[in-house]
């Protein structure tokens, strides 16, 4: 990683050339910071801003600093070519480089980003991550450990639960900015003493990087300098981290050594972001545990009320859980408030910080129980809000066509972190007067559709509450940051997410290697309202419909074509030229129909979803496909003894569901399969199959439980054992209704009445029996 710095000599000095330069070290969320900032920067009044951040997003500041922005937001840099990188830099209004980009932009200075362009960051990152890969995973956990520790000795020594309660108590609530200005470059020397002289605390390789972008921004400072800027008009904005860097005697980077790193092609956009994700709770490195109480924090140290700030923190937890019902009396509040303060005074502070109050509040409101107040301690500590850019705000096209058909379809409400459900009708509403209005809800299923194809994130369809209910879909709604950052990824499949979504479809196509995918392709290309994607993928069908033979692939592709065929008016979509391929896929499936059931007992399962598939398209579309073969074929496997006996009775079922036989017919059948003599697996796997089907018919035919309990009592014990492995997988989908009746009918039958039988099947197990049951579960049933 150091290489491009080590093998380049003719670093120039910064010392005299940046003398009188302002370093202002901060933390990236710090409303105290970003307060001391702003009175700083009116006192300094320079001419030029430089702020830590990726120097080719520079001409978006005025942008982040424009009317009608509403933090949270984010600067997104990501690659052009695919797989997508990307690099986040999220704000806050009490994020100092926000606040520094508003005083600038007020007051006329320049204000520019100083950090790595973002393609040479995102290139270093992934060298880095290579480097990184390499360690092993005790390597990992010494470094983790040893960084924490090196924070938990901080906290420990300022006696401190953690470093955040030390941050906020010595940082945050620290009135003086001198004071402040002089421990965040302290913190910072010491900091870096500490990493620098321990390398398992800090990797070579996150050394390494530091030191380059480190040696970028002051190049970027004597740049400005050369740029006619007077170095005590110019202000350096950076993490506390980098400030003792950025001073003294160090080297710049040459024009030479820049040229030669390596770098990205990169494209930058910004996008809304929410509270959770700035919270390090979220992953977020840099992120504070609470940022909605941080932004209430920042609100009281405007207006010049913080000493208030304990009062209002637990008045609105007492009135966020009134608001849920639980109530608690302004004593409780009042006791919150000096109990939080004594524990800050036991520290020697100012004021409670936000540990002291979540403790106060704990006991106080929450009667020692965190549970109580865990709703409403994340609504005021993390929040749930979400940050907003106006129209004419730099972003990528599918981010603004994504904003536009959200306000078109009326959806933008949904646009939330908070999780919402949405149900929607597809029929015509025949109660408004435009056609966009009628098929408002279709037009959304059509967005919401397009929208889970990109895998974009931001809806996901749930069953709906009534099978029958075809023109009803019922979705979930929840807005992330990953679901812009995934829309803007997609503008690499197209600028629209109409495009995105057919590039998505002729993707998938080109890979396609089976008629199941490209059936389903179809379907997705209906339900996003692609037409020409939707030609393209029944032309790959009916490719591959000419060498296909698995009757599994061709009745799961029947299926999905008939069930795109009967919805097809609610979707308002003409689906006439699929009829030949249904017909020509469903003729294909019947013939091969008995050569699949030649198959073993593991293999039957699928063959008969397969069965149930090919039936209900045949049932479906009777005009259309040739149903009178299947029946036929289904006739002749039913009578067969050389295919799998499981299938021979299901489709004995289906044909007895259609009163295809007589009833001496059935008797005779019956007897056949379960007479005396028949091996375990034949006899007890038919009447698996036909239990599969309208149980309620088998309930009322005595003779057929009459044969089936005279044929399991002609079975040798080995052969007994054998069945009952199908007898088991039977009888498990029984509802227990049904084998209540069931075993009414053998107590019937043994001469034992209805009511014993019951009682003697349906009682308890015996530790004999539960034995006999293991052995069972361990029999080796040979070749089943």
């Amino acid at each position: 990683m150091a290489e491009p710095l080590q093998r380049l000599p003719g670093h120039e000095r910064l010392k005299g050339l940046t003398e009188g330069v302002r370093i202002f070290g901060v933390r990236h969320l710090s409303p105290n910071g970003a307060h001391h900032l702003t009175a700083f920067l009116n006192e300094a009044q320079p001419t030029a801003v430089l702020v830590e951040g990726p120097s080719d997003a520079s001409a978006l500041i005025v942008q982040m600093a424009s009317k009608g922005v509403v933090p949270p937001i984010a600067l997104l840099a990501y690659t052009e070519d695919l797989p997508v990188r990307t690099l986040l830099y999220p704000l806050a209004e009490y994020s100092p480089e926000y606040q520094a980009f508003l005083w600038a932009t007020r007051h006329g200075a320049s204000c520019e980003f100083m950090d790595l362009p973002s393609g040479s960051a995102l290139a270093l990152h992934e060298l880095k991550s290579v480097e990184d890969a390499g360690e092993s995973e005790e390597e990992r956990v010494s470094f983790l450990n040893d960084q924490n520790g090196l924070y938990e000795r901080i906290a420990e020594i300022a006696d401190e639960p953690d470093y955040e309660a030390y941050w906020e108590r010595y940082f945050e609530h620290n009135g003086n900015p001198n004071a402040y200005r002089t421990a965040i470059v302290e913190l910072s020397n010491q900091m870096r003493e500490l990493t620098e002289r321990d390398e398992i605390v800090y990797r070579p390789q996150e050394a390494a990087y530091n030191e380059i972008r480190e040696a970028y921004m002051r190049k970027r400072i004597k740049d400005t300098i050369a740029a006619g800027h007077a170095p005590s008009r110019i202000v350096v904005v950076t993490g506390a981290f980098h400030v003792s860097a950025l001073i003294g005697e160090r080297q710049a980077m040459t024009d030479e050594e820049f040229a030669v790193l390596p770098t990205s092609s990169t494209r930058l956009t910004l996008m809304p972001y929410t509270y959770y994700k700035l919270s390090s709770r979220s992953g977020y490195g840099a992120g504070n545990r609470t940022p909605a109480y941080f932004q209430l924090f920042w609100e009281c140290l405007q207006n010049g009320r913080l000493q208030e700030l304990p009062k209002i923190y637990m008045s609105k937890l007492a009135a966020s859980m009134r608001d849920k019902g639980t109530y608690r009396s302004t004593a409780s509040v009042i006791e919150g408030v000096r109990m939080a303060e004594a524990l800050a005074a036991m520290k020697k502070g100012k004021q409670p910080t936000w540990k002291d109050l979540h403790d106060a509040a704990v006991v106080c409101l929450g009667g020692g129980e965190v549970s109580v107040i865990a709703d409403a301690l994340a609504r005021i500590d993390i929040g749930t809000s979400i940050g907003r850019l106006p129209e004419g705000v730099s972003q990528t096209p599918i981010q603004d066509d994504l904003n536009r058909e959200l306000r078109r379809l009326k959806m933008e409400k949904y646009k939330s972190p908070v999780a919402q459900s949405l149900e929607l009708d597809l029929r015509e509403n025949r109660r408004v007067q435009s056609e966009e209005a009628a098929y408002l809800d279709l037009h959304r299923s059509v967005l919401l559709h397009r929208l889970e194809l990109l895998d974009v994130g931001f809806a996901r369809k749930l069953p709906v509450r009534q099978d029958a209910a075809t023109w009803a879909e019922h979705w979930a709604m929840q807005w992330t940051p990953e679901t812009e950052i995934r829309a803007v990824e997609s503008t690499l499949k197209g600028e629209t997410i109409e495009i995105a979504a057919a590039y998505v479809i002729h993707e998938r196509l080109q890979s396609c290697e089976d008629i199941v995918k490209a059936a389903k392709l179809i379907r997705d290309a209906c339900l996003c309202r692609l037409l020409d994607a939707m030609s393209e993928a029944q032309r790959m069908l009916q490719s591959l419909a000419v060498d296909t033979g698995n009757f599994e692939q061709i009745a799961s592709a029947a299926f999905e074509l008939s069930v795109l065929i009967r919805f097809s008016s609610i979707r308002r979509h003409e689906t006439k030229s699929l009829l030949p391929l249904l017909r020509q896929l469903f003729l294909r499936g019947a013939l091969s129909l008995n050569e699949a059931a030649n198959c073993n007992h593991d293999a039957a399962s699928s063959v008969v979803s397969a069965i149930q598939m090919m039936h209900a398209v045949a049932q479906e579309h009777y005009n259309e496909v040739n149903e009178s073969l299947w029946i036929r074929e289904l006739r002749q496997l039913a009578s067969r003894d050389d295919r799998n006996p499981k299938l021979s009775g299901f489709s004995f079922a289906i044909l007895l569901d259609r009163d295809e036989y007589s009833a001496e017919q059935i008797e005779s059948e019956v007897s056949r399969r379960l007479s005396p003599g028949i091996p375990a697996d034949l006899g007890a796997g038919w009447f698996e199959g036909l239990s599969m089907r309208n149980r309620y018919a088998l309930l009322s035919r005595a003779t057929l439980w009459e044969q089936l309990d005279g044929y399991i009592g002609s079975l040798e014990d080995e052969q007994f054992r054998r069945s009952l492995v199908y007898l088991r997988r039977a009888f498990a989908v029984f509802e227990p209704r049904e084998k209540a009746n069931v075993s009414d009918m053998l107590g019937e039958l043994w001469g034992a009445g209805a009511e014993d039988a019951s009682m003697m099947l349906q009682r308890p197990l015996t530790e004999e029996e539960k034995e006999k049951l293991d052995e069972l579960n361990d029999f080796d049933f040979g070749d089943l």
